[in-house]
């Protein structure tokens, strides 16, 4: 178990099987290779991605199928192997939110969403640059 200063819920314990491995960090931030999700509160779609190495750096992330039954894209090989991904049931994907208030004017990177090989705590952002999706996807009032 270890102790680490988180940018919404001040210090908090964490158990080492909880960290989520970035090898290649996040673009932008390539120094940050280790995280932990977080929940953002009872009853919440939403969790914090929240960087074990920076405390004020953290992401407001939400499956994105919450707002968008249909959003689907294809991993290449190279971020198969990346994340050592053996199965469909293994992978977890999530979009970065920015919280906007109203909340109806959040919106959801579906352009760069994060996926988690969850059995093997791996993760990638991948960039979908062949896609329609949007960086800052208007995610509305409704939850699915």
């Amino acid at each position: 178990m270890m102790i680490i200063k988180t940018k919404y819920h001040g210090e908090a314990q964490i158990q080492e099987d909880q960290t989520i491995v970035f090898k290649n960090g996040l673009p932008g931030f390539t120094g940050e290779k280790k995280f932990v999700i977080l929940p953002l509160s009872e009853d919440s779609p939403f969790v914090v991605l929240q960087s074990m190495q920076s405390e004020e750096l953290a992401f407001i992330v939400a499956s994105p199928f919450v707002f968008f039954k249909d959003y689907g894209f294809d991993l290449d090989e190279t971020t198969v192997e990346l994340l050592e991904i053996d199965s469909a049931e293994d992978v977890e994907v999530m979009a970065i939110l920015t919280i906007e208030e109203p909340f109806e004017k959040s919106t959801a990177n579906l352009m760069a969403p994060i996926v988690v090989n969850r059995r093997k705590m791996l993760a990638k952002q991948v960039i979908l640059h062949d896609s329609s999706y949007q960086t800052k996807q208007p995610i509305g009032g409704e939850v699915c």
